[in-house]
């Protein structure tokens, strides 16, 4: 598992291990507590490729068809924050919703890949929070305000590698202030991650470091200021942010 962080003007990677961070990086080198490290977003996505409707039982849920190929939407890269850091609530909105996601990070430049190669150019998993203004949404009908707000693109905390988790039946959930509500798996995922990077890669180059956000599951609802959401997922961790 692998985080970014910060050590007063020093940003560097490190493993955690039971509660520590292994750092040989440079000045950066040595071992941290990591109380004593601010966590960053864990990797600087030039672009978030986002999936919409892309679990069955949130299809079921809004009793729309599954789709024939993934919907696909971009956020910007000024919309990320990480573990931590404050989701801003915007003053155009009135409605503001959590999304919990499984989001893959890619380690190789890469373009047209097939699904049987894909592994090959993912870095890793972690958690994302597709925050959205709903309202927005549905005024605009198309999504690049509702969901291009910074502060809008929650992910981490950490990284897990593909050899170290198999991501085809990992339990996913949302909670707002301690109550649960979102609870999946991502087995009901309607097109899988190989599938996902052979269909995007096949309309553009993804970069290192650029985030994959696979959809997430029913049970989509309302933030409020104030408001702490927690995106969980089994064997990579929990993503934690307040609305302010």
């Amino acid at each position: 598992m692998i985080g970014r962080f910060r050590s007063g003007d020093n940003v560097f990677y490190g493993e955690i291990e039971d509660g520590r961070v292994y750092s040989n990086e440079g000045v950066s080198a040595g071992t941290f507590e990591l109380s004593e490290l601010r966590v960053l977003p864990p990797s600087f996505p030039s672009k978030i490729v986002c999936v919409g409707l892309n679990y069955k039982d949130h299809a079921d849920e809004l009793s729309m068809e599954v789709p024939d190929t993934p919907v696909l939407f971009l956020k910007p890269p000024s919309a990320v924050i990480g573990h931590g850091d404050k989701i801003i609530y915007p003053p155009s909105s009135s409605r503001v919703d959590y999304e919990a996601e499984l989001a893959v990070v890619i380690g190789k430049r890469c373009k047209n890949i097939s699904a049987e190669k894909a592994e090959d150019v993912i870095a890793g998993y972690t958690c994302f929070n597709d925050v959205t203004a709903r309202d927005l949404q549905q005024k605009d009908g198309q999504w690049t305000r509702a969901k291009s707000f910074d502060t809008f693109a929650a992910f981490g905390p950490y990284i897990v590698s593909t050899d170290e988790i198999d991501v085809s039946d990992l339990k996913i959930s949302c909670r707002v202030n301690g109550e649960t509500r979102q609870e999946s798996s991502t087995s009901n995922l309607i097109f899988d991650i190989p599938f996902l990077i052979e269909f995007i890669t096949e309309i553009m180059t993804l970069e290192v470091g650029d985030v994959i956000a696979t959809g997430t599951p029913p049970g989509v609802g309302e933030l409020q200021r104030g408001d702490t959401v927690e995106v969980e997922i089994q064997g990579i961790g929990t993503l934690r942010n307040e609305v302010v």
